[in-house]
């Protein structure tokens, strides 16, 4: 199935929201829904009509139509299911079907759609999903928002106290018989007087007193001398404990307040980004492939889901470097869906696997990274994943669980780098005990996760595995996370060169291949 485009229009063939998921302009896609009421007739139950170009897979609304543009050669079986899929997303985010309602909610419609439908072929997604993903949840967000909380729950709690302050010292000073003062939380004893007359004034000497900070100039304050002051410069406020706190437990905050923290606290690990080339190694010419994987596993081993997002980029640093044509070596036999930029001459590229522009007298852009070349596979196949790995939780009798993990590189070809294995553990903060282990781990106690981590997976150690026990049930340590990046690629394409389309001379070029992980889990 190629789907072209999806579109909520009025009965009048009015355009309110589409989205194009190949290279469309706009006068085509409103002139293909003018022209769908028309071809409507009357009293027919058929949702769908064809002409000589496109196919129309339509569902009646009140007074608007959810319509899906495709191909002849589509699949109307794989049609009709995408269109009830549609269907159902558009009361998620609008509470009548009508004009304004699209309006107002046109930018979710469009996200929404997105998840449904990826470079014209539908995702296998269901509504509890697309609603996920298009919510995105943000645990820095939260940890923010708490934070701040704290701080004010913080900064009340010392207002009231210092208004406590100010209402005992002024009752203090009433039951003395002395003036009374209106000053800081400090305050002003009364053995500041002198007693040698009673004409005399407090002896009131203001005390410069230098507050530095390596962020802030300094800043001075005077304040009056005597014993009973308040100490303005103790360190290590509720408010620094609880960032502490977070820090020690393994949480990245953000720099908002001044926060010293100890030598022996330990940091979480984060994921680790692939590693991008220093610009002094680019040429002129510098080439980028990278590929995305996503992987989901069941916890007895089977694959629900294998996909990979893979693109080459290609930037110059000036336009003279800029009419040039990329040599791609595709020996994947796998069924993958390759897709070039609507600019790239896609003849060159099915006859000669070149990459270059349609207009040859046109240079690349300079300074741009600029896509080329798309592609994407999917697969259920347990044996094409890069590493499985194993759970074996054994319940003890006294409610404790032995747990034994393993990892196997499935594709010993690859070198798998910076890889981190994040087990969930039952909630209490409890430590677990670590037998025998390859590699290296990190307790994340305020996560209540055990990160396993090794730095390189390769033929040498192909197979490995972490023994642990601790309090729970086996159903406690899943899912599992799993992390790392490549510089093998997970499909068999590959750069061969760079030639100018003047002359056919090679050019010197620089090339990067990166394959990371989006989400890789068994659940």
């Amino acid at each position: 199935m190629v789907l072209l485009a999806a579109s909520i229009c009025t009965k009048a063939g009015k355009p309110l929201v589409s989205r194009q998921f190949v290279e469309m302009t706009r006068s085509r896609i409103e002139g293909l829904l003018a022209a769908f009421p028309k071809l409507i007739g009357a009293g027919k139950q058929h949702t769908f009509v064809e002409t000589e170009s496109v196919r129309y897979v339509y569902q009646p609304f009140d007074k608007l139509y959810m319509v899906l543009l495709t191909t002849k050669t589509s699949n109307i079986l794989e049609d009709l299911e995408t269109l009830r899929l549609f269907s159902r997303v558009i009361p998620e985010y609008c509470k009548s079907v009508d004009e304004k309602e699209v309006f107002q909610h046109a930018f979710e419609l469009l996200s929404a759609f997105d998840e449904v439908v990826a470079l014209g072929y539908k995702e296998n997604v269901n509504l509890a999903q697309i609603r996920t993903f298009t919510e995105m949840d943000s645990h820095d967000e939260r940890v923010h928002d708490a934070m701040r909380q704290t701080q004010e729950r913080e900064a009340k709690d010392r207002m009231k106290q210092k208004a406590k302050e100010f209402e005992m010292q002024r009752r203090a000073q009433q039951r003395m018989g002395g003036p009374k003062t209106y000053g800081s939380s400090s305050g002003i004893s009364s053995n500041m007087y002198s007693s040698s007359s009673n004409d005399t004034k407090p002896d009131i000497t203001p005390t410069p007193i230098t507050y530095s900070s390596n962020n802030s100039p300094s800043i001075t304050r005077p304040i009056t001398s005597g014993k009973g002051g308040m100490v303005l410069s103790k360190k290590g406020t509720k408010t620094e404990n609880f960032v502490d706190r977070l820090i020690s437990e393994g949480e990245v905050v953000a720099n908002t307040v001044p926060v010293t923290t100890g030598a022996g606290g330990s940091t979480g690990k984060t994921k680790t980004p692939s590693v991008s080339l220093p610009e002094t190694q680019k040429e002129d010419v510098h080439l980028k492939q990278e590929e995305k994987l996503i992987v989901r596993c069941g916890r007895t081993g089977g694959v629900e889901a294998l996909e990979v997002h893979g693109m080459i980029m290609l930037r110059v640093k000036s336009i003279e470097h800029g009419r040039i044509a990329v040599a791609v070596n595709n020996k994947e036999s796998r069924n993958i869906q390759l897709q070039t930029h609507p600019n790239i001459d896609k003849k060159l590229f099915t006859s000669e696997s070149l990459i270059g522009l349609k207009n040859s007298e046109q240079p690349f852009p300079a300074n741009q990274e600029v896509g080329v070349l798309k592609w994407r596979y999917t697969s259920t196949d347990v044996n094409e994943i890069p590493l499985t790995i194993n759970c074996w939780p054994n319940e003890t009798p006294n409610g404790g669980c032995e747990v034994n993990i393993e990892y196997e590189l499935q594709n010993t070809n690859m070198i798998l780098k910076d890889v981190q294995i994040s087990i969930p553990l039952p909630g209490g903060g409890q430590t677990p005990v670590i037998g025998k282990i390859d590699g290296d781990y990190h307790f994340d106690s305020r996560k209540t996760t055990l990160i396993w981590s090794l730095p390189v997976i390769d033929q040498s150690n192909s197979d490995g595995s972490i023994e642990f026990s601790v309090r729970g049930k086996a159903g406690d340590f899943f899912p599992i996370q799993v992390d790392f990046n490549s510089e093998t690629p997970f499909c068999d394409i590959k750069i061969t060169g760079v030639r100018s389309v003047v002359n056919r001379a090679p050019v010197s070029y620089s090339n990067e291949t990166n394959l990371i992980v989006d989400k890789y889990e068994y659940v």
